[in-house]
């Protein structure tokens, strides 16, 4: 891609930021995301040497936040359930500080933060979410872990509970042939 053309998506992107909230400015300060759908409060909080500038990357980037605002778009009459923008201008030397007071301010008040980190550029960055990517190979592995807990369960119980008509029994053994019809494993399929 040819820097026109870089430039000229820097410039869309913060003409869009700018049509969200015309106060945006390249000072530095703290941004404030935040997203109402469904009776559920979201937010991020992040920090900028310049803030329009740090918005307008926002919409092209691949991280978790860039992608949520792909999806649900920023907010405006016609999409109330998209992200609203705060900024608040600070010294950069204050920033570290702020953005931490911010997401436990937000943290405080119910909302369901997007941000991956307690905050800051420093030593006292904290995750305050998993950040382990949960995708289809770690869904595999939890899906045979809980079969297998239950396969342990169901041999232990039947194996010290000799089969009696008893209704713990009946239940127990439908179970048990429920979960091997149902993964395939009467037909080989597993």
């Amino acid at each position: 891609m040819n820097y026109k053309k870089i430039y000229a998506i820097e410039k869309a992107n913060k003409k869009r930021i700018l049509k969200a909230n015309s106060g945006v400015t390249e000072d530095s300060g703290i941004y404030i995301l935040t997203r109402y759908d469904s009776g559920f409060k979201y937010a991020y909080i992040g920090q900028a040497k310049k803030l329009l500038t740090r918005l307008a990357s926002h919409l092209k980037g691949y991280q978790h936040i860039d992608l949520s605002i792909k999806k649900h778009g920023l907010y405006s009459v016609e999409n109330l359930t998209g992200w609203r923008i705060i900024t608040i201008k600070y010294d950069i030397s204050e920033l570290d500080d702020k953005e931490q007071e911010y997401i436990l301010l937000y943290a405080n008040k119910g909302y369901q933060l997007r941000n991956k980190t307690s905050g800051s550029q420093g030593k006292e960055k904290q995750n305050i979410v998993d950040t382990q990517r949960k995708g289809y190979q770690q869904g595999l592995k939890n899906g045979y872990e809980n079969a297998r807990k239950d396969l342990q369960k169901w041999f232990k119980y039947l194996k010290a509970e000799p089969l009696k008509d008893s209704k713990l029994n009946e239940r127990m053994l439908e179970k048990f042939n429920d979960f091997i019809e149902n993964t395939g494993v009467i037909n080989g399929n597993y």
